[in-house]
């Protein structure tokens, strides 16, 4: 960064101002989390000048062997970390995850069945927005009138319309997903059951969340949403991994492999597997189990708090870090909501709700997350104080139309000014770092120090 400022100020302040915001802001995005610094470290390491096509052992150019050990290294702990026997670290994202999956099990044309997106389902679950919904024949299922998953129905829907993929996964939807009823509905149908838990990813890592690794056929996951990784995604198998594939012959694992490459992607991101593998390790540390648990009992805070303030939560409460809110009662819209709470400092986004009339770029409603709350040390006991700043700031804006508002200037000064301070008392977590055991660290060090143009000579003669 000494260097960046010194040669590009203007993209070094930009850096600094965004490391600024998330300190002073209140984020309580459901699809986000905050890495470490060790993660972050990783993924600027020097091994993204590797190009290395294939896997560990099989690449396709030389100078491979530390990133070999690397991704490795990533895939076993990825492993430990789900109990699975089975784990590819390449995709770039779960999007890509999930597409890859799709076409290594499904031809085109072939029938899908994934939870409707205004029920709180993905793009990639067949959605006509996305690949997924254009390039197969994409089947919805839905909520009961509790905005619970409605399991009847989508074994009817499963019964008419044989997928051979059904997909067990959301990203809005905020009770437990039953991954067994599921994976008995994709049995009555002979259907490849694939679990996306992108958002539950940590919860389901320390058995805050059922598991789906050993129901499910395949499991993906992203990396950053609740893990504290890297921008990624992950293929996880368990006891399906040496399950046939649709040809009867080869196993899921030998398919999940040449789904991701070269079917679906051509170089992975070396410094990003590198990162990923940091996280999976974090993520196995009993700390990371105490934050799971603050998330979920500070979600649950939460939905309860803005509920006794008279706002409406979808479903009456919450089962995992997610909390959706229903604004059609208080005049304004998803994306107003979302701009007034961000002038105020605090970061949500606007969601479409069950039934929505509203475009998905306005919407009637918006999600809540509590990761980074958890992460930041407020417990449940401070959800109250969140929850009202939440209520006043939403209190304070008018709505002048589906998109323009008014907020009351001196409420917003006042509430931006009440969120940096609980901010200050609760800041970002910061891992302690030791002093590496390097040779020649104090050259190390005065190097870290010297001028961008400097060079220092190593007592072997080298340069650094």
């Amino acid at each position: 960064m000494t260097a960046l400022r010194h040669t590009d100020p203007e993209l070094a302040g930009l850096l600094d101002a965004e490391v600024h915001d998330q300190n002073t802001t209140l984020a309580m995005v459901a699809s986000a989390s905050i890495a470490d610094p060790s993660v972050l470290a990783a993924g600027g390491a020097a091994l993204s000048n590797v190009t290395a096509e294939g896997y560990p052992g099989a690449r396709y150019h030389p100078g491979a062997g530390n990133f070999d050990g690397v991704e490795r290294l990533a895939v076993e702990r990825a492993k430990r970390l789900f109990g699975a026997q089975y784990a590819n670290v390449q995709p770039h994202s779960c999007s890509s995850a999930n597409l890859a999956v799709l076409a290594a099990l499904m031809p085109p044309g072939g029938t899908l069945l994934g939870l409707d997106l205004d029920a709180g389902g993905h793009l990639t679950h067949g959605s006509p927005a996305s690949v997924s919904g254009r390039h197969y024949r994409a089947i919805a299922y839905g909520l009961d009138a509790y905005g619970r998953i409605d399991y009847a129905r989508l074994a009817d829907l499963a019964a008419e319309h044989r997928p051979t993929v059904l997909i067990a996964g959301a990203s809005a939807y905020p009770r437990l997903l039953d991954f067994a009823r599921f994976r008995a509905v994709a049995d009555s149908v002979g259907a490849y059951l694939v679990a996306d838990i992108s958002h539950i990813a940590g919860l389901v890592a320390t058995g805050e969340h059922p598991s789906p690794v050993d129901l499910a056929h395949i499991t993906t996951t992203s990396t950053y949403k609740q893990l504290g990784g890297p921008r990624g995604g992950l293929i996880l198998s368990g006891r399906e991994h040496l399950t046939p594939g649709p040809d009867g012959r080869t196993p899921l694992a030998r398919l999940m492999q040449g789904a991701v490459f070269p079917r679906s992607q051509g170089t992975p991101a070396p410094a990003s597997i590198a990162a990923k593998a940091r996280a999976f390790a974090l993520a196995a540390q009993p700390e990371f189990a105490e934050t799971t648990r603050r998330i979920v009992a500070d979600a649950g805070a939460l939905a309860g708090e803005l509920s006794r303030l008279g706002h409406r939560v979808l479903t009456g409460g919450t089962d995992n870090h997610m909390v959706l809110i229903d604004l059609r009662s208080t005049g304004l819209t998803g994306v107003i909501a979302e701009r007034a709470l961000e002038e105020c400092g605090i970061l949500v986004n606007r969601n479409r709700i069950p039934g929505d009339t509203r475009k998905p770029l306005v919407t009637s409603g918006i999600r809540l997350g509590t990761n980074i709350l958890a992460q930041r040390g407020l417990g449940p006991d401070r959800m109250r104080e969140c929850a009202a700043l939440l209520h006043r700031a939403l209190a304070a804006t008018t709505a002048l139309s589906d998109t323009e508002y008014r907020i009351d200037s001196r409420a917003r000064a006042t509430l931006r000014a009440e969120v940096r301070a609980l901010c200050a008392r609760h800041p970002l977590p910061r891992a302690a770092t030791a002093t590496p055991v390097t040779p020649h660290a104090d050259l190390l060090a005065e190097a870290a120090l010297a001028p961008p143009d400097s060079t220092l000579a190593t007592p072997t003669g080298a340069r650094l």
